[in-house]
This record gives structure tokens, C-alpha cells and sequence, in this order.
């Protein structure tokens, strides 16, 4: 019995930590109807650091991404030139909203992915983890180049 509930402890304690974790530039928290999920993030918010990407990565652990900031919204678009893993793109607005994911990226292809109009962060995760883990259109993200003042989930919040 004392062993069940060191298990139920061990269990509950990450959420716990997770719902009292602070934002940081670091990480990347995802919200959606039914489900939660952070990520470790580099973030790329100038131009040079969107331009280099994830290209030549070999190798990314699932619970890591790579944020992209641009300083408006915007039309963007993607390709996977030098990039060596197989992504998804979850694409949100200036709120921090998702308004489109492009599942599994082919590595090493030229075609265009369009993230669409009013795009101001992308996030870069491995293939297939969007859909298995539920994150689609609506999904919320909180981070701290997300400004308060238009955020759908603020950091501080």
C-alpha cells in the first residue's frame, strides 16, 4: 500500500510542477481542449537564426522544438532544404493561437509549406508528435515573446 502511494505521488507530481512552472524563454507551454504539452525550445527571432533553423540537425529529442519569432504577423513559408529530420510545423497567430499545423515535413524537400496569413510563430516539433498528442487548430501556446496584451494564455496569467 505504502508502494501505491509513492507511485500515485510520483505520477502526480509532474503535472503539478508543470501547472506551477513559471514561463520561460526556454520552454514553450501548449494547451488544447483535453490535453497539455511542453517543450524545451531554442527560439530563432532574428533573421539569420530563422534562416539557419534546424537545418543539419541530425537528431532531436521529442521533448524539444525550435520557436520561430517574427516581429508581426505575417505570411510565411517553410521548406526543409539541409534539414535532415522529419517535422511538424504548428503554425499560430499574434495571440499565440494555432491556426494551422503541417504535419510531417520531408526532410531535405524544396516545396513551399505555407504557414498562411497572420502567422507570427511557428513551432517546430518532431513528425507525428502534433497529431498524436492532439495539437491542432485552437491549441494556445504561452511563452514569453508572446506579448501579454494580445496573448490567448499569457505568461502572466
Amino acid at each position: 500500500m505504502k508502494l501505491l502511494r509513492t507511485l500515485g505521488l510520483v505520477v502526480l507530481l509532474p503535472g503539478a510542477a508543470w501547472a506551477e512552472a513559471v514561463c520561460a524563454p526556454d520552454r514553450l507551454d501548449l494547451r488544447w481542449d483535453g490535453g497539455k504539452e511542453s517543450f524545451a525550445v531554442k527560439v530563432a527571432d532574428d533573421g539569420a537564426e530563422r534562416a539557419q533553423g534546424l537545418m543539419f540537425v541530425e537528431a532531436m529529442p521529442l521533448s524539444e522544438g525550435m520557436l520561430f519569432v517574427y516581429e508581426a504577423p505575417r505570411r510565411v513559408s517553410f521548406w526543409m532544404k539541409n534539414t535532415l529530420i522529419p517535422l511538424d510545423m504548428v503554425f499560430a497567430d499574434a495571440s499565440g493561437t494555432v491556426t494551422r499545423v503541417h504535419a510531417g515535413a520531408v526532410p531535405g524537400d524544396l516545396t513551399p509549406i505555407d504557414g498562411g496569413e497572420g502567422v507570427q510563430f511557428v513551432l517546430e516539433i518532431n513528425a507525428g508528435l502534433a497529431g498524436k498528442l492532439g495539437i491542432g487548430p485552437g491549441t494556445v501556446m504561452r511563452h514569453p515573446a508572446i506579448p501579454a496584451e494580445t496573448a490567448a494564455w499569457s505568461c502572466e496569467n
